[in-house]
């Protein structure tokens, strides 16, 4: 029997990345040190996913239940992404890497904004890999302002499938996720893809993410690679 069969060649890998805060408390640092080290383990994985063949790669940078957090921690974190994105132009253009964003990006900071306007435009072009950042993100509104906008459209129930549905996400025209990676030992999804990972496979790490590097990602990897994705199928024999 042959894996190939039930693994498919994985084309989207989407991350969850937790675990700042706790890698940068158990080492008597300010949260602020944690998040620092979070972006430099996104500036590895990115480039890693890239020479690994990953088509699509989804980051879990903001969520809306994010906004409960400290003022002074949500402004050092946009912040953060401000100087990230800046920073990594040159590289995304370099590696071909288009950005996409999904999640209310537009309710963000102006200078949020401004530079993630600024990268789509100049990485619209790019055609080797899609690195999708989720900002201002829920996946339970996004399903619902899917319905919305069906709803605006007048189409009829009974002509809503998967793929028109699908078609209103912010994911549109991209595969679903194949694997999803959390870190730092969670084991929940919290409102991340709600509708996209039906049928992901799920891989769970202790490894806090600013300590998850090229070599943790080729061990995710490798995990997926020996699972038998069904799809509500049987095993054969």
């Amino acid at each position: 029997m042959s894996d190939t069969t039930h693994t498919p060649p994985l084309k989207h890998v989407a991350i969850i990345m937790d675990g700042n805060g706790r890698w940068a408390k158990e080492r008597e640092l300010p949260r602020s040190a944690g998040h620092r080290a979070g972006v430099e383990a996104a500036r590895t994985i990115i480039t890693a996913c890239r020479k690994q063949g990953v088509q699509y790669l989804t980051l879990y940078a903001f969520s809306k239940e994010n906004w409960s957090r400290p003022k002074d921690e949500i402004s050092f974190l946009f912040d953060l992404l401000v100087r990230f994105l800046k920073q990594e132009q040159k590289t995304l253009l370099e590696q071909s890497i288009r950005l996409h964003v999904l999640g209310k990006w537009q309710e963000l900071p102006f200078a949020v904004r401004q530079v993630v306007k600024q990268t789509l435009s100049l990485t619209q072009e790019c055609d080797q890999m899609v690195l999708n950042i989720a900002l201002n993100y829920s996946g339970r509104e996004e399903i619902l302002e899917a319905c919305r906008s069906l709803m605006r459209q007048g189409v009829d129930p009974e002509e809503v499938d998967e793929e028109r549905f699908s078609g209103q996400l912010y994911t549109a025209g991209q595969p679903d996720p194949d694997l999803l990676i959390r870190t730092s030992g969670e084991l929940r999804i919290s409102n991340y893809l709600t509708f996209q990972t039906a049928y992901t496979e799920f891989y769970f790490t202790t490894t806090y993410w600013p300590d998850f590097d090229e070599q943790s990602l080729s061990e995710a990897l490798e995990e997926f690679s020996r699972r038998r994705r069904r799809f509500g199928g049987i095993e054969e024999a």
